[in-house]
């Protein structure tokens, strides 16, 4: 049984990860609560790197942000697109929203939809 995973790729402001951490651990429980197996969001650490692009350029990142990287995981795309329909409409979720978009920008968030081919 292949799972599937929703996967964001934000730049957020160093001086806002608190902030925009706090509003993760909310955004977790709606998440799970709705059928998420686990549900991560990992703040970049060491992302200087040579002769691959970085994630600092390739999130288009300023200066003064990092990047944070998070996930999802469902069991399957079924199951994502019906926790989607009931997380985007989860009155909590707008709260949320406009919290965060006063923490960074959701134009410049990455997002797609992976199966998880190789899972050990």
């Amino acid at each position: 049984m292949s799972q599937y995973i929703d996967g964001f790729i934000i730049p957020v402001p160093k001086d806002k990860i608190e902030d925009y951490l706090a509003a993760a651990q909310q955004s977790a429980v709606v998440w799970k609560e709705h059928g998420a197996l686990e549900y991560r969001e990992c703040v970049g650490d060491d992302l200087e790197v040579e002769d691959q692009i970085p994630f600092p350029r390739l999130a288009n990142a300023n200066p003064d942000e990092t990047v944070v990287f998070a996930y999802a995981v469902f069991a399957s795309k079924e199951a994502r697109d019906e926790a989607n329909k009931k997380i985007m409409t989860d009155p909590r979720l707008e709260k949320m929203c406009e919290e965060v978009g006063k923490i960074f920008d959701f134009k410049r968030m990455a997002y797609g939809g992976f199966e998880s081919r190789v899972h050990e």
